[in-house]
C-alpha cells in the first residue's frame, strides 16, 4: 500500500505542478490577480505531496520492502540504517525523485519569501518552476517510476547497495550536489520571467542574486565533497582527475561564477543585461547536460546511473525544449534589454567582463573535451579518451588570466578610473607576486618548476590584492578603520576569493610535490618517503555489519618517533560479494599520510601503494571558504529590501500585464 500512496502523491504533485504552470500565466495574461495569487499556494501543495512520495518511498526503504522493484535493487535487510536512508537516491530512480524534490523545494522557498517581490512577477517565475517540475515529473512517472512493483514474485532479500556508496560521502554529497543543480532552475525562472516583462533591471538582479549565490554555494559544497569521497573512497589517492560526470558538475559552477559577477554589475550599474540572461539560460541548461550525461548511459563512470537509452532520449528532449525555447525568446526580447549604463574600457565593469568571458572560454574547453570523444564515438571514428594533460595545456592558462582580473577588479572604480591607479594600487603587489612565485619552487623543492611558480604568483598576488582592497574599504576618510563601512556582501567576496588563492596554493603543492611509493612489503618491512618511515606490522581480520576485512597495521615515524598508526582494509561485502579497498589517512593542515591496500601477495606480503600529500587539506579549506563567502553575499541585508523600495526602482515592470504575458 505505501507504495502506491507514494506513487499516487507524485501524480498528485504532477497536477499541482501542472495548475501551477497554467494559472498565474492566465491571470498575468488577463490582468486577473485572483489567478495570479494561485500560484503561492499551488506551489506549497506541489512541494508537499513531493515531499510525501518521497517519505513514502523512504518507508519502503527502511521496512525492507523488496516487493519494490527499486528497494530490492538497492538495499538489503544487513543494510546499516544511514545507508538506507541513502540509498533511496542510490540509484537512477530515487535520485530523480530527490531532483524533483530539491526543485519543489527550491519553487517551495521562493514562493514562502517573495513577499518583497512583484506579486505578478512571482507568479511567472513560478509557473515557470511549475514547467521544469512537469518536466521532470513526467520523466519519472513514465520512464524511472521508482514505485514499481514485483508482485506476486517478492524476493526474501534485496540485491544490496552498491558497496562503493556505502559511505558518509553518499550521504551528503548528492543532496549538495542536487540543490546546486536545480537551484539554477531558480535563476533560470527568473531570467525567463525578465524576458516574458520586457524589462531588466537593478531590482530584478537584487530579487535573482541571492537565490543564485544559494545555489552556487551549495554546488561548490556539493563539488568539493564529491571530490574528497574519490579521494578517501577509491584508494588511489587521487581528488580530481577530470571524469565526464565530475565536469558535469564542475560547468554549471563555473557558468555561475560569472552569472553572480554580471548580476551584481546588473545591479549596480544596470549593464551587462543580455549577457546575465544568457549567462542565466547557460547555467541551467549546463545543468541539465550533466543530468543526462548522468542518466543516459553515454559514458561510463564510477559517478553515472548507467541507464537505457530512453531515458537519455527523454532529458535530450527536455533540455532542446529548455534551451531552444529559452533562446527563442530571448532574440525575441533582447532588444528590449539593452543596458542603459555606460563604461570606459578602464573601469570596474571591463574587467569584470575580462573575467567572465575568461570563465565562459574555459566552460567551453571542458565542455569540449567532454562531449569531442562522444561525438567521435558515435560517428564510428573510433574510441579516444581526453585527459588531464588536454585540461592542463587549455584550462588553466585561462584561469590564471581569470586570477589576475580577481584583483584588479576590486580595486578599481565603476564607469572610468584614473590610468595611473593599477601602478598605484598594485604595482608593487605585481612585482612581488611575480619575484614571490619565481623564488617559492626553489626554496620549497629546490629547483624551478614553471607551472609551480604561476600558481604560487598567482596565489600571493589574489591574497594581497584582496587585503589591500579590504584595507582601503575600512578606511574611513579621516583615516579611522571601520569594519562596518563595506557591506556583507562585500565581505562575502572577501572571503570566497580567499578561498580561490587558498585552493591554488592547494592544487599547485599537491600536484608537483606529493610524492608516492607502488611496493611489495612484507611483514616488518619498512619504506621512506619524504622523510617519514613507515612500518608493516602485518594482517588482522575485521567483521563489520554486512562485511568482512583485512585491515592493515601501518606504524608512521618521523624522526624515530611515532607519529600515526594507518589501517587501510581490504573488504569482502557478503551480498554483492564485492571487493573495496579503504585507504588508511592521517591527516594535518600541512600533509596526508595515506596508505592503500592492494592485492595480497605470497608468503602474507601485499601490494602496498603510499602517499605523502603535502597541503591537500587546504582544498577542503578552500571549499568551505568559498561556499562560506557564497552564503555571506546571500545573506546581505539589501536583499530583503522593502517591496517599496523595491517598486520604486523598478516603476511599471510588470505593466501592462496583458500585453507583455
Amino acid at each position: 500500500m505505501i507504495p502506491e500512496l507514494g506513487s499516487f502523491a507524485l501524480m498528485v504533485g504532477l497536477a499541482f505542478a501542472i495548475c501551477l504552470s497554467i494559472i498565474p500565466l492566465v491571470g498575468v495574461g488577463t490582468n486577473n490577480l485572483t489567478l495570479v495569487k494561485y500560484a503561492k499556494p499551488l506551489t506549497f501543495g506541489m512541494f508537499a505531496f513531493t515531499l510525501l512520495s518521497y517519505l513514502f518511498l523512504t518507508t519502503s526503504f527502511v521496512t525492507d520492502d523488496f516487493s519494490v522493484l527499486y528497494v530490492a535493487s538497492h538495499s538489503n535487510s544487513h543494510l546499516p540504517i544511514q545507508y538506507k536512508f541513502a540509498a533511496v537516491f542510490g540509484g537512477h530512480e530515487g535520485s530523480l525523485l530527490l531532483w524533483v524534490l530539491m526543485l519543489t523545494m527550491w519553487a517551495g522557498a521562493l514562493a514562502l519569501s517573495s513577499k518583497n517581490i512583484d506579486e505578478a512577477f512571482v507568479g511567472r517565475v513560478l509557473a515557470i518552476l511549475g514547467m521544469v517540475v512537469v518536466g521532470f515529473m513526467l520523466f519519472t512517472l513514465l520512464t524511472s517510476n521508482p514505485f514499481e512493483r514485483l508482485l506476486p514474485n517478492v524476493p526474501l532479500e534485496g540485491r544490496d547497495l552498491n558497496p562503493l556508496l556505502q559511505d558518509i560521502g553518499l550521504i551528503v554529497h548528492p543532496p549538495m550536489l542536487y540543490l546546486g543543480w536545480s537551484g539554477f532552475s531558480v535563476a533560470f525562472a527568473f531570467a525567463i520571467a525578465a524576458l516574458l516583462c520586457g524589462r531588466m533591471d537593478a531590482a530584478w538582479a537584487r530579487w535573482t542574486r541571492p537565490w543564485t549565490l544559494a545555489a552556487w554555494a551549495f554546488l561548490t559544497i556539493g563539488i568539493v565533497l564529491g571530490s574528497w569521497w574519490a579521494y578517501y573512497e577509491l584508494g588511489w589517492g587521487g581528488w580530481w582527475f577530470w571524469d565526464p560526470v565530475e565536469n558535469a558538475s564542475f560547468m554549471p559552477w563555473i557558468v555561475g561564477t560569472a552569472l553572480i559577477h554580471s548580476l551584481s554589475v546588473t545591479e549596480q550599474r544596470g549593464a551587462f543585461r543580455n549577457w546575465t540572461v544568457l549567462l542565466a539560460i547557460s547555467a541551467f541548461s549546463l545543468s541539465l547536460l550533466g543530468t543526462f550525461l548522468v542518466r543516459s548511459g553515454v559514458i561510463n563512470s564510477v559517478h553515472s546511473f548507467a541507464s537505457d537509452p530512453s531515458r537519455g532520449m527523454f532529458i535530450l528532449m527536455l533540455l532542446g525544449v529548455a534551451v531552444i525555447g529559452s533562446m527563442t525568446l530571448f532574440a525575441f526580447k533582447a532588444s528590449e534589454l539593452k543596458g542603459t549604463s555606460k563604461f570606459e574600457f578602464y573601469s570596474k565593469e571591463t574587467f569584470i567582463l575580462a573575467g567572465n568571458v575568461a570563465l565562459v572560454v574555459a566552460t567551453a574547453t571542458v565542455l569540449l573535451g567532454t562531449l569531442y570523444p562522444l561525438l567521435v564515438d558515435a560517428l564510428n571514428m573510433g574510441k579516444i579518451s581526453v585527459g588531464p594533460p588536454y585540461y592542463n595545456a587549455v584550462f588553466n592558462p585561462i584561469i590564471a588570466v581569470m586570477v589576475v582580473m580577481m584583483g584588479i577588479a576590486p580595486v578599481i572604480r565603476w564607469k572610468k578610473n584614473k590610468v595611473g591607479t593599477f601602478r598605484s594600487e598594485l604595482g608593487l603587489i605585481a612585482v612581488l607576486s611575480i619575484a614571490f612565485g619565481i623564488a617559492f619552487p626553489f626554496v620549497y623543492g629546490g629547483e624551478f618548476i614553471g607551472w609551480v611558480a604561476i600558481g604560487m604568483g598567482l596565489s600571493f598576488w589574489l591574497i594581497v590584492a584582496t587585503l589591500k582592497n579590504a584595507k582601503n574599504s575600512i578606511t574611513s576618510p579621516n583615516g579611522d578603520y571601520d569594519l562596518s563601512r563595506p557591506t556583507q556582501s562585500y565581505w562575502g567576496m572577501v572571503v570566497s576569493h580567499m578561498g580561490i588563492a587558498v585552493g591554488i596554493i592547494g592544487v599547485t603543492v599537491v600536484s608537483f610535490y606529493e610524492t608516492q611509493l607502488d611496493i611489495r612489503m612484507d611483514v616488518n618491512d619498512s619504506v621512506h618517503l619524504s622523510g617519514y618511515e613507515f612500518k608493516f606490522e602485518g594482517m588482522k581480520d575485521v567483521e563489520g555489519p554486512n562485511y568482512s576485512a583485512k585491515q592493515g597495521q601501518f606504524r608512521v615515524f618521523e624522526n624515530g618517533e611515532e607519529i600515526a598508526l594507518l589501517q587501510p582494509e581490504r573488504r569482502v561485502y557478503r551480498v554483492q560479494t564485492m571487493g573495496m579497498t579503504e585507504a588508511g589517512i592521517d591527516s594535518t593542515i600541512g600533509r596526508d599520510l595515506f596508505v592503500a591496500l592492494g592485492d595480497p601477495l605470497d608468503n602474507d606480503a601485499w601490494a602496498v601503494r603510499v602517499y605523502v600529500k603535502p597541503l591537500i587539506n587546504l582544498l577542503w579549506i578552500a571549499g568551505a571558504l568559498i561556499a562560506f563567502g557564497g552564503f555571506m553575499c546571500m545573506a546581505d541585508r539589501r536583499y530583503r529590501a522593502k517591496k517599496s523600495a523595491a517598486k520604486e526602482q523598478t516603476p511599471n515592470m510588470t505593466a501592462p500585464i496583458a500585453s507583455n504575458a
